[in-house]
């Protein structure tokens, strides 16, 4: 079972509601709608998204990290690994 699995329909939730916000950005652009307009909505777009990705990043370590440290081995140091590397593709993004 996935960590997000009691969350699920909250995420569904947020991830439309960013849906529309890339939807609106479309808008924007063929409305031709002023730059500076269009760029504080791709903030917002972003913000979100990077909101998104750090509660998901929660979960997975509250549930599977911690899961697969819990019972140690390989696995564990795997799940620390693929972890820390998510936290750093988050970090340059």
């Amino acid at each position: 079972m996935a960590g997000y699995t009691e969350s699920s329909q909250e995420h569904l939730r947020r991830l439309r509601r960013i849906e529309g916000q890339v939807r609106g950005l479309q808008r924007m652009v063929e409305d031709d709608k002023y730059c500076i307009d269009i760029l504080t909505q791709v903030s917002a777009a972003t913000s979100a998204l990077r909101s998104f990705a750090l509660v998901l990043l929660e979960e997975h370590m509250e549930h599977c990290v911690a899961d697969a440290v819990a019972d140690g081995g390989a696995e564990a140091r795997a799940k620390v690994k693929e972890a820390s590397d998510a936290i750093a593709r988050l970090v340059r993004s």
